[in-house]
């Protein structure tokens, strides 16, 4: 399934999906018809047969929000004006936190909340994982919500409660990827050339988590909080050309796939995450062929590419390095967000 951003105008309100928003929402139709008629969009997850699974209405504010207790000052911020998921266990709450969060973070917002009843624990339980903290409470017609508000670059010292900050003062790595496992991992880093049904409804696409299975020196040297830049290896052409930095992302720890007990173990932590099927982590765990283990959030998608050769030419990347596994500078990691147009806030402790 592939998440669009599109015309309320577009969309069937009959569509027993939004049922559970009627009940929760008095006026739910008439609000949605009136956002229609003034041409607002909203994120939509459909499956291939249409149905809808995940839909998601962002706005920016600018002004104080006195209709909540306490008010909230007048800043840039976004509301999440209405979210709701068929969750179905493949983390799809996880992809729309990710999806808020870079949409703050490209209309330049430095805050974003969320108004929900309480009755819906496995959402504000997500939200308070990832950095949301209890501000206040709404009260409406359709009675009173809570308010839950995250600060980006309010940083607490927890990846994923940081998420999606990177800390430059920590170890840099680049790391690359294969193109056949790039994109399943990295959602929102896919490439112009590829198709979007590539992006399966799995969990390793939807969670922000991703877990990583290598055999390469010097990885198990990672240490929580290094950032990651993932490299998309060659496909089809140069590597000058078609190698290319994608995405930044935050180690959360390291393991041995000898640490676990049993094969149900190393299967239960990183079936989820991992592009693998079971069949083929079963595989994994009797050869031992990729023993070590990295935990990673995907933070960031570079809205552009550098490839290989400006990798090389303008960021200082040794051309003879080993490209699979190489440590970076702060100054490099620098550059690079600059070349893939990287919100500066999103990036602290730079040189």
């Amino acid at each position: 399934m592939d998440l669009q951003y599109e015309s309320l105008s577009n969309i069937d309100l009959t569509d027993e999906f939004f049922n559970t928003l009627r009940e929760d929402y008095k006026g739910f139709d008439n609000w949605f018809r009136l956002k229609s008629e003034a041409g607002e969009r909203a994120y939509v997850l459909r499956k291939m047969s249409g149905d809808i699974q995940g839909f998601l209405y962002l706005k920016i504010e600018n002004e104080e929000s006195s209709d909540i207790v306490p008010v909230l000052p007048k800043a840039r911020r976004v509301k999440v004006g209405t979210l709701n998921i068929n969750a179905h266990g493949t983390r799809l709450g996880q992809r729309f936190i990710k999806k808020m969060l870079d949409w703050a973070v490209v209309q330049d917002a430095g805050e974003l909340y969320v108004t929900v009843f309480e009755k819906h624990e496995p959402l504000i339980k997500l939200l308070v994982r990832y950095g949301f903290v209890k501000w206040g409470v709404k009260n409406s017609e359709s009675g009173q919500e809570s308010v839950y508000l995250k600060k980006i670059g309010r940083v607490v010292g927890e990846v994923e409660k940081d998420y999606p900050v990177l800390d430059a003062s920590n170890n840099i790595f680049l790391l690359a990827i294969y193109p056949k496992f790039h994109t399943k991992l990295f959602p929102d880093s896919i490439l112009n050339t590829e198709a979007p049904d590539i992006i399966k409804d799995v969990s390793s696409s939807n969670s922000i988590h991703k877990i990583f299975l290598s055999n390469i020196d010097g990885v198990e040297d990672l240490r929580a909080g290094d950032v990651l830049i993932i490299y998309r290896t060659a496909e089809g052409g140069a590597a000058e050309y078609t190698a290319v930095a994608t995405s930044l992302c935050v180690v959360e720890e390291i393991r041995s796939i000898h640490e676990f007990h049993n094969e149900q173990d190393f299967l239960s932590y990183a079936s989820p995450y991992s592009v693998f099927s079971d069949a083929e982590l079963k595989g994994l765990w009797k050869t031992k062929r990729y023993p070590k283990i990295v935990r990673f959030t995907y933070n960031v998608s570079l809205a552009k590419r550098p490839n290989r050769k400006m990798l090389i030419e303008q960021v200082g990347i040794d051309r003879n390095a080993y490209a699979g596994f190489m440590r970076l500078t702060p100054r490099q990691l620098k550059e690079i967000c600059k070349l893939g147009k990287i919100n500066e806030g999103l990036i602290i402790n730079q040189a």
